[in-house]
């Protein structure tokens, strides 16, 4: 179908249930001939729709090389992914739901570490005195790298995050994090805090578009409130 527009909804959780009620809201019916595991939908009085339930890092990836035309994602994922992708991908419309921050926060106990300046200081402690770099964990290695230079901390490695990143200083596998969060509750039961300016990012659910295929999305586009 020429005039395919292809939609990624994201395939599981929160963001799964705001995208699904966005919908809802818009008078948008979804339909699938499929269980619980099916991938696929249509919107009812929507022909030249499709819908994609995908992994919300790879709507942005699948916007970005655009095989899919309008996604619902992260605003994290989109500031994460590589500039050459976000120049692709436009932001139609910042939605109330998937509210998070991506924060920077070090264990409980390292009272004298109030603000990424102080940061700055251990880190040089780390490399003069111990003779190693402080380790900072994380699965948002590009804007936590942004972050920390921009506030002039240098001496640091990242470590990529395979899972719980809250758990990390505590295996011995880094000395702080970065991770999302979105009441801070978790951090705090695993003894570890937010540094007083340690915001990186405040990420909310968007709706998102490839901006090869802009012309043809406008009309659907315009018609979501």
């Amino acid at each position: 179908m020429k005039n395919l527009i292809t939609i990624g909804l994201p395939s599981k959780g929160r963001l799964k249930e705001g995208s699904l009620s966005f919908f809802e809201k818009n008078n948008l019916k979804l339909t699938s001939n499929g269980g619980e595991r099916n991938y696929f939908a249509q919107i009812e009085n929507l022909p030249n729709t499709k819908i994609i339930y995908l992994h919300a890092k790879e709507i942005i990836q699948r916007l970005g090389d655009s095989t899919i035309d309008i996604g619902i994602s992260g605003l994290d994922l989109l500031n994460e992914s590589p500039i050459n992708l976000q120049k692709k991908i436009e932001v139609k419309k910042k939605l109330d739901f998937g509210m998070a921050n991506l924060v920077i926060a070090v264990p409980n106990d390292w009272i004298d570490v109030q603000t990424v300046a102080d940061l700055e200081e251990v880190s040089f402690d780390f490399r003069d005195k111990k003779n190693t770099r402080l380790r900072v964990a994380t699965k948002y290695p590009n804007l936590t790298n942004s972050f920390l230079v921009s506030k002039g901390v240098i001496q640091y490695k990242l470590v990529t995050s395979l899972g719980a990143t809250e758990t990390y200083p505590f295996i011995g596998s880094s000395e702080i994090i970065t991770d999302i969060t979105s009441s801070g509750k978790t951090l705090k039961d695993n003894n570890l805090r937010i540094l007083k300016d340690g915001l990186i990012l405040k990420s909310q659910a968007c709706v998102f578009f490839s901006k090869k295929k802009a012309a043809k999305l406008q009309p659907f586009l315009n018609s979501l409130t």
